[in-house]
């Protein structure tokens, strides 16, 4: 792969989303290359999820299990121009954070999306779904994250794929505790 010309093609990507989807491959694979699995987490899965209905402005990378040297994520960063770090960088107009090794509480299989320069991992839709319910609620209620977690339901709803018991079961967990509110936006959403 060139990775100069990949830059250059996703740096003149104008719509967002496409160019974060690209970034996204192109750095999970390079990563890849290294021997570590990045996962695409939070809001940044919910962009891809949604189709970009919900934007979050950034790229964010847990790692699959291994620990990662810092010294190695900025080599590998810097083969794509990003500039920051050692957790946190700038590329194509985009932020990249790496936040660690992925916490995964949910039993559905995570989701990939082919690219141009590499697949990218995202972490199961049912986590992220419920993640982004609690968080309209708790610890404040939060409007952004209501009006996140709206979209996330609704482009559930749309796929096929969604396993609604593992979405109740994580809901209900001690970790969550959020069935019911869960329960009641998606009943809010179905009704239009």
């Amino acid at each position: 792969m060139n990775i100069s010309e990949a830059i250059a093609d996703i740096s003149s990507t104008g719509d967002l989303l496409e160019r974060a989807l690209k970034l996204a491959g192109l750095v999970s694979a390079l990563f890849a290359e290294a021997g570590y699995q990045l996962i695409v987490v939070g809001g940044s899965a919910i962009e891809f999820y949604t189709e970009g209905g919900y934007m979050s402005g950034d790229i964010d990378f847990c790692r699959r299990e291994l620990r990662m040297p810092l010294r190695l994520a900025q080599d590998i960063m810097a083969r794509v121009g990003a500039t920051g770090g050692p957790r946190s960088w700038r590329v194509c107009g985009l932020f990249v954070d790496m936040l660690g090794v992925l916490e995964n509480e949910s039993r559905a299989p995570f989701r990939t999306i082919e690219t141009p320069y590499g697949p990218v991992t995202l972490m199961p839709r049912e986590l992220a779904l419920v993640e982004r319910v609690l968080a309209a609620y708790y610890p404040q209620p939060s409007g952004e994250a209501l009006k996140a977690a709206k979209q996330m339901l609704a482009s559930s709803l749309d796929d096929p794929s969604t396993d609604w018991g593992e979405v109740e079961r994580l809901a209900a967990m001690p970790d969550f505790n959020i069935l019911g509110e869960l329960r009641r936006l998606k009943a809010e959403v179905e009704n239009g």
